[in-house]
Order: C-alpha cells, then structure tokens, then sequence
C-alpha cells in the first residue's frame, strides 16, 4: 500500500510502505517538551538573562569598563563576576531542563509493535515512521495518530480513553472501514495494498479528512471516527491494526501543545522595576558627582595644579568623570543578588523534592519542582484553576452507599454522624480506602425476607446488568472491562452483594444470583442517567446578571457560575467578555463544564491579562496543558492521565491534596525567604557603596574610592555572602503546623505585604541613614584629635578600615535582627561573618611583600587595632544605627501588632496559638476562618457521609454512554459483543 498526505514539496509522490520507514528524520515520532535545544540553549538562555534589568545593567557597565584610563576599580572587576553568575544561572537551567529531557525519554523510548520485513518486530516510539502498519495491544498507549485498519472486537470497533488528549477517562468507541475489517492475520496485511489520502497535520483533534483507496476497491471516505490519537489508551480490545498517518509533532496532541513559556516571578517584575529606578538613582548621583568635580577643578585649577599636575588630566573631562562615577557606584546595585538568588531558590526546590509529606508510597512519586523559578510566585496565588474530574476524583470510584426503598445502606455504624472536616482525617485508613460494601444489613435483608427484599434484588439486578460492560475471563477469574469508573464501581459492587455480571451475548446478558444463572433478554437494559444543569449565556443573560449584583460587582459574594463550553465560545467574545469576567469575578467559584482546552487556556489567559493577580492552574490530563502554560504557575498532577501534564509544569504533585502544603508552607515560606534576601542585599549595599558618595564630597569628587579595591569586591562574595543565604534558605515566619492550622497567615504573602515598593523603599532610606551613620561619625571623631598618642596621623585607608569594619558589624546584626528563626547555619552567618573579616584584615595586612598586592594595606591592622577610638566607635557606632530599628520594630508591634506577629510571639513562649482567642480585622474569629478555609484544601472521604442522608454521586451521560453521538450507537455495542465465544487472535 502507499500513503500521500501532505509532506513537503519535494515528496509528492506516493510512499511505499518500506521506503516510508526512513522517510525524512522530521517525520519520526521523536516529541520534546523540553525548554531548550542544543541549538536555542545559547541565545535563549542569555534572552531569559538579559531581560532581568540588573543583568543588562552590569553588561552596559563591563563594556564601559573597557575603556581605557576611566573605571577606578579596573577591567574586569564587573566582567568576571558576571561571567559567573551566568554559568551559575546556565547550569541551573541545564539541569532543571535535563530533567524534562529525561521525562521526554521516557515517553521517547516506549517499545511498540510494527509490521516490517514480512515481521512483526518490536521498536521504540521514536523510530516509528509514516507509512508504518503498527498492531497496539490492550492497556497501551498509541504511539501516532493512525487510521484503524482492524480490530480483535466485532467490525473493528475498538475502546480508546483519551484522558491525555481532553481529560475524558471514559471510553470512546472508533471503528475501522467494513472495507478492512478482514485483515486480522499476517497473511492478510502483506496483502494489504493500496492509496491513502489524509489532509495535512493539523491542531483540529475531533476532524479528519481522508480517503482509503485500496486496489480493486471503490474509495472509502475517512473520518474522525476511523482515526486513532497519539496519546490515546487502547481499552477493553485485545488488539488493533492501523496505518501511521501523523507522527511526532505533527500528530493532533503536539499540534495542540504549546512551548514551555519562559515565566517571571511577580517578585522578580516588582524587583526590575526598582532596580531600574535604583539604576536612575545611581545616574543622578553620577551627574551631581560629575557637575562637583567640573566646579571643584574651576575653584581649584590654579592653587592645586603645582600638586595634581592635572594638565592632560581626564578627569577634567565631564564625560570621562561621568562614566568613572557610573562605574564607581554601579555596585549599589547588588550584582551578587543574582547568584544568590540562584543558589536559594534552587534550594528551596530541592526542599520541595525532599518533602516526605508529599511523598506518594502507592506510586513511588514526590513532589518534583521542575523549575525554580518560580518558588515564591507559589506564596502569592489568588485565583486558582483546576481540572475538575481526575484531578479531584483520581478517576476511581468505589461502590460505597446505596438507598433503596427509603433505607440507606453503607454507613459507619461506629461513628458520630456528625463529624467535622478535621474528624474525616482522623478515620482508619482501611475504612477510607476499601473497596469493599461494608453494610451486611443489606443482605440480612435479602435472606430474612424483609419487606423491601424484592426491591432490593431488583435493584442489584439492575445495578449488574444496566451497563455497557464486557467480562473477559483469565483463568478463573473474571475481569471486568468497564467504559468508565461509574460502570466498573457499580458492577463490582454488584458482584461483591452476590449479583455476578458473567456474560454478554448479542442478545442477552447473564449473571448468577444465589448460585443460579439468570438470563434477561431483549430491551430492558440503556442506563442510569443524571441531568445536567445547563447555563445558556447570552448578552441578555449576563447583562441582567450584572445589573442584578449592583454595587457588589467584581467583589467576591456566595454564589457559583456554571457554564458550559458551547456557551463559553459565545462569553469569551470580543462583545462579551468584559461582561462574563465581571460576573465571574463576582462569584466565589466558577464551574466550567466540557471545555476543550484552548478554552481553558483562554479563561486563564483573560484572568492573567484583566486582573492583577497570580493565578495557579492544576491538572493531571494533556489537555490541561494549555491552562497550566499559561497561568502564573502551573502545577501538574501525576496521576490516571498519563505525564502529558507533568511534564508540562512548573511542579508535579502525586495528589491534589498535596497543593495544601505547597501553597500554604513553600509557597508561603519561599516567598517570605526571597523577599528577605532580596531587600537585605540591596541594605547592604546601599549602605557601604553610598558611602562612597558622601567620601566624594571630602575628596574633590575625585573618583578616589574610600576602601582597598579587593576589600570592596569581597564584601558581597565573602564577608556579606552568608546571611543573604540564611535568611532565603532556612528563615521562616513560623512553624509548618501553625501555617497549615491558620490559612490566613497566607493573606500575608498573597497580599504582597512584605514586599512592595514602600517596604523596598523604606529599606533603601534606612540604609540612607545607617551609611551616614557610619560615613560621618568615624570621620568626625577622628577629624578633631589624633588616634594615637604619639602624635602619628592617619590617611583615607586607616579611616576606611574602620568605617569597613562597622559597617561589616552593622549589616551582619541586621541580619540577626531580621531572622525569625534561629537555627546553626544562622549563628555562623552572623558571628562568622564578622570573625572572618576580623581575620582576614589581620591577614591581608601582612602578607606584602610576601605576595605581591595591596601593599597600601601593610600594617593597616595593627594601627587600626592599636586605636582605641577604633574600639569605642565599635561599640557606639552599630548600636547608634540599630537602635533605631530597634525602637522602631517594638513601638508597631506594641501599637500595631500584626496576626503573624502575635503568632510568632505566641511560638516563641511555647503557647499553642488556637488557646488564644486570635482575630483578624474584622474581628472574627481565626480559627474559625480557619476552620472555612482548610475545607477548601481538605478532600472529603468518598466513604464517610450522615447515616440520616442520601449520598448521590452526579454524573453524566458521558460515564455511561463513553461517548454522545459516537460513531457506534449503545444498542449496537451492546449486541456487537458475545463473551461467550473467543475472540479472533493476531
């Protein structure tokens, strides 16, 4: 046979089906979600990088360095440090990205089965080409989009799920051409010769256009119903048949996915724009530094010159000196942040790894953060998008509860009918996850000839033959093959009350009640069904909606929005989209029903765009994939669905209760931790490299720096470098069980309350204040008196190492006083920090000419050491700065006490926070909110319910009927089947 579809131009003839095996390399079945390429890593990577504004900004500043006679710190003083957090930062990304590589492999290397050299023979995935003739047996998933040639069922009709194509884990029916249903052996399918015609790939997963042209034969059209998806499960058939039409990313579910976006974190938004406003500061303080050096060389041209010797000077040069004092206080932007941004963050993602609380035994499966990026945006989340029907249910229903003529079945007799959410999480967790029906009352029932007994039987009986399942027996067992979880559970259930589904004829099914074999024939089976609740949405509708909320428009009220797909296509138009965003935004939640995911992915896209806010999307199908791209962060659930959605994310989870934890502790906590580091490395910044503006006031505007060259580059790399990294990694606002007991604490992150512009701000002035502190008292204690007794003098370094030495002591006890939870790693940042520069001042004084740099620096030590205005500023100067943090601090928390405030002081007293009566501003009380708000996170036990109350499980048509308007109609199906004969072998 041979195959034309569109390919490119210089193929246009028909492909024999051995030469299609090594057609071109793009036509393989090779699919990658990775986010870069060997090719692409470089230039995107250094895109990502240089679209942070601090990256950009050192890059203008190397360059600028570059020119000769004009950087006061040398060459490659920006350079080098740049180059090295780049290849931090690569290597980061190479290893975040080998992982999804390594996820693609696995996809990559499945085995699959095709016909080649007169053979069936087994290959991988990839290897797969157009024009292959490929056999899928029962279980697997389909390795291209294929056209069914035939089947082991009756008139090739097979069962697929395609849970990882739209997130529908029922059953769909597709049947191949009576034209080809008799090629089930070997034999047959060498015979196998013809013409088929398809359209080009495409996005469009419910179309397909195609012809089958075999010889001797009238053409056959083709359509969707004759088409199997790449990603789609072959369920309920032995086997199936079909010709490669798509492979790799031209099949219908790579067509649909998307690039993995490159995402920023909303903290990393806000901190570019203060880096740039910081960067317009540095600019103006260069320009009055420039404008005073131009008016202190016209004052003192003349009187000074016999000493300069400033003819042929540049610095005379109002450019030249514009770009020395550019480059002089360039380091007021910390360009150690990156790097330790870098190394935090990725380790708060191996803290998500490692989290044995998230830890799923039953598949082996943790947490997987797959990208760090994005650790704080998880503490930030506002609106919250998920996937309702696996992600919730982990499509497994079990047959728990029944009411039948007024009497409930299923209860817990042992139990409180009434219990809380917190009570459901205490129960044994065999009661939780058995299988089994736990009430023998209802077989007592049976046997002791109750009233409601023949309303019981007929109830069983119709619980075990309403169905469209089909037995298969394997050895003595029987194995139920259910169109979806609903049939299955009830079948099961039905079976383990005596009523035993064991056969299907075309005409009958039989099961075996109280060991006798009961037929029923003709039409008394079709099927549970449950109504739908269907919103129409209208301009009219929604307008009157709209008008009808008022004044409590886009505010959150107690209501739900239902919405259906077809008529979301109508609401997400151009004319009414502001109209169905408000009422959305009005309701508490919005409940979206069969949307494909391009919709879902729209929804998500109209809340990112028209709301500030951070917007999460979880899902376990590929057809979440869309939305979970698009938010702000996209979780995956690795579950029924395949990985399509994990691999695809930003984190992986096992469960969706496991989201409690990542939002509400590492969201919560990576959030407080980044925003701490980030505003202490721009402190401490602030504080030593605008010192260097207020020394150019004494010095002429010179360009003459205050501290040794290799002193000012150690000061973020050694001296300053651990409590940046203590505070990202280890602090926490407080303990796990308190921010999982109290959801409200996480208000605080969501709302951006400890990083915005006025907190940064407020900590830049304050550094304002602590570097004239620390500049000026130094200078003017010495400026009056000798520091030593034998009359000796001092020069510009002797003042610097003292005003270095405070300032190292000042920024390392801020760390102290920002830290809210003492740990080893946060004693040895602080006292260690200090006690290593005390050590290498003492060491770096001495060393020349033993090693050849700094020779400014010998004996610096020992005179500074010798002083005691040294030691009395040592003791004044700190405490003169952090005393007005101090002060600061106890005075809002004595008047203004925040609720996270009043529970870390409850923790550090060792008091349990739920035996204070803790409110929030509205004055109710927390732990009642609380109590709300962990029901939201809190899956209820499918197995617990009020004995006094009907417990119903709602579904649709679709659980029962696999799919409406299939090719294949439910009568047909039924009686196409007869499990009493065997079933053809290929």
């Amino acid at each position: 046979w041979s195959l034309v579809s569109r390919v490119p131009d210089q193929i246009k003839e028909p492909l024999s089906a051995e030469s299609s095996v090594y057609l071109l390399f793009f036509l393989v079945c090779f699919c990658s979600t990775t986010k870069y390429g060997i090719l692409t890593f470089l230039p995107r990577f250094l895109y990502e990088q240089i679209r942070r504004a601090a990256n950009a900004f050192f890059l203008f500043i190397a360059l600028m360095q570059q020119i000769p006679d004009v950087s006061p710190t040398g060459r490659y003083t920006t350079l080098v440090p740049l180059i090295f957090i780049l290849t931090v930062a690569g290597i980061k990304e190479i290893i975040e990205d080998y992982k999804r590589h390594k996820a693609d492999n696995t996809v990559n290397k499945k085995k699959t089965t095709v016909l080649r050299n007169g053979a069936w023979q087994t290959i991988i995935w990839k290897q797969v080409a157009v024009g292959d003739i490929v056999k899928v047996t029962n279980g697997q998933h389909l390795p291209a989009d294929m056209v069914i040639v035939s089947s082991s069922e009756p008139q090739a009709m097979c069962y697929i799920e395609t849970s990882n194509l739209d997130g529908e884990t029922n059953l769909k029916i597709r049947q191949g051409l009576p034209l080809t249903t008799g090629f089930q052996t070997l034999e047959d399918l060498m015979a196998l010769s013809g013409r088929l015609e398809c359209e080009g790939p495409n996005r469009h997963l419910y179309d397909f256009t195609g012809t089958l042209r075999l010889e001797n034969q009238n053409p056959a059209p083709l359509g969707p119903d004759q088409v199997l998806l790449r990603g789609a499960q072959l369920r309920n058939t032995q086997w199936v048949v079909g010709i490669v039409v798509y492979t790799g990313h031209d099949s219908k579910l790579m067509q649909n996915s998307t690039k993995a976006p490159l995402k920023r974190s909303n903290v990393e938004r806000v901190t570019n724009m203060q880096i740039l406003v910081l960067f317009g500061i540095l600019l103006v303080m260069a320009l009055v530094s420039s404008v005073g050096a131009a008016i202190w060389n016209r004052e003192h041209t003349e009187d000074a010159c016999w000493y300069l010797s400033r003819a042929g000077d540049i610095s005379t040069n109002f450019a030249y000196n514009l770009l020395t004092f550019i480059i002089l206080y360039n380091n007021l932007i910390p360009i150690s942040l990156l790097v330790t941004l870098e190394v935090v963050k990725f380790t708060q993602a191996l803290f998500i790894n490692w989290d044995v609380e998230m830890y799923y035994s039953e598949t082996d499966t943790p947490a997987m953060a797959r990208t760090s990026n994005l650790n704080e945006e998880l503490g930030q989340v506002k609106y919250l998008f998920s996937d309702k029907t696996g992600t919730l249910t982990c499509n497994v229903m079990h047959f728990k509860k029944c009411t039948i003529a007024g009497i409930t079945y299923g209860h817990f007799p042992d139990l409180d009918c009434d219990r809380s959410m917190e009570d459901f999480s205490n129960l044994p967790s065999n009661s939780n996850n058995s299988t089994e029906f736990d009430d023998p009352t209802l077989i007592q029932n049976i046997e002791k000839d109750h009233p409601t007994s023949p309303q019981i039987c007929e109830f069983l009986t119709m619980m075990a033959v309403c169905h469209t399942v089909v037995p298969e027996r394997e050895e003595n067992q029987i194995i139920y093959q259910a169109s979806s979880p609903d049939e299955g559970a009830l079948v099961k259930g039905a079976k383990g009350l005596g009523f035993v589904f064991t056969a299907r004829t075309p005409h009958s099914v039989i099961i075996e009640a109280v060991s006798v074999y009961v037929y029923i024939f003709g039409d008394k089976s079709y099927f549970l069904q449950c109504s739908e609740l269907i919103f129409i949405a209208t301009r009219a509708t929604l307008t009157a909606h709209c008008s009808s909320l008022g004044d409590s428009l886009r505010k959150e009220n107690e209501l739900a929005l239902i919405i259906d797909g077809q008529t979301l296509k109508y609401a997400l138009s151009f004319e009414l989209r502001q109209a169905f965003l408000d009422l959305a935004l009005s309701c508490k939640a919005v409940i979206c029903c069969r949307v494909s995911p391009l919709q879902k992915s729209e929804i998500v896209d109209m809340v990112k765009k028209h709301v500030k806010a951070i917007t999460l999307a979880i899902g376990d199908g590929a057809n979440d994939v869309g939305m979970i791209q698009t938010a702000h962060v996209g979780v995956g659930i690795s579950g029924n669905e395949g990985m399509q959605a994990t691999n695809s994310s930003d984190y992986s989870i096992a469960q969706f209760s496991y989201l409690e934890k990542l939002l509400l502790v590492h969201g919560a906590w990576s959030y407080n931790r980044v925003t701490k580091c980030i505003l202490y490395c721009f402190y401490k910044n602030v504080v030593l490299y605008i010192i260097e503006l207020w020394f150019a006031f004494v010095n002429g505007f010179s360009g003459q720096i205050l501290f040794e060259r290799w002193c000012i580059g150690l000061y973020n790399v050694i001296f300053t470098a651990l409590p940046p990294f203590t505070l990202g990694i280890f602090d926490r606002p407080c303990s796990q069980q308190n921010m999982l007991r109290f959801p409200q604490l996480y208000r605080i992150t969501q709302n951006a309350e400890g990083f915005n512009t006025k907190v940064f701000w407020g900590h830049c002035i304050n550094a304002l204040i602590h570097s004239i502190i620390l500049f000026w008292f130094p200078l003017k204690m010495l400026e009056h008196d000798s520091p030593f007794s034998n009359g000796q003098g001092n020069d510009y370094l002797f003042a610097g190492n003292m005003v270095y030495t405070y300032v190292v002591v000042t920024v390392c006890l801020k760390a102290g006083m920002e830290t809210t939870a003492w740990t080893r790693f946060s004693h040895l940042a602080v006292w260690g920090s200090m006690a290593l520069w005390m050590v290498f001042f003492a060491v770096y004084s001495a060393i020349w000419p033993t090693i050849p740099i700094a020779p400014d620096m010998l004996g610096q030590a020992g005179r500074v050491m010798q002083c005691w205005h040294f030691w009395l500023g040592l003791v004044l100067v700190p405490t003169a700065c952090l005393l007005k943090d101090v002060a600061w601090t106890a005075t809002r928390r004595t008047v203004r006490k925040s609720l996270l405030e009043e529970v870390q002081e409850l923790e550090a007293r060792a008091v349990d926070p739920g035996a204070a009566v803790l409110r929030d501003a509205s004055g109710r009380s927390l732990n009642e909110r609380a109590h709300l708000l962990t029901r939201v996170f809190r899956k209820t036990p499918s197995s617990v319910g009020r004995s006094n109350s009907v417990q119903q499980t709602v579904s649709h048509g679709y659980a029962f009927s696999q799919e409406e308007h299939g090719v294949v109609s439910q009568s047909q199906v039924v009686r196409s089947y007869d499990t009493t004969r065997q079933r053809p072998s290929l």
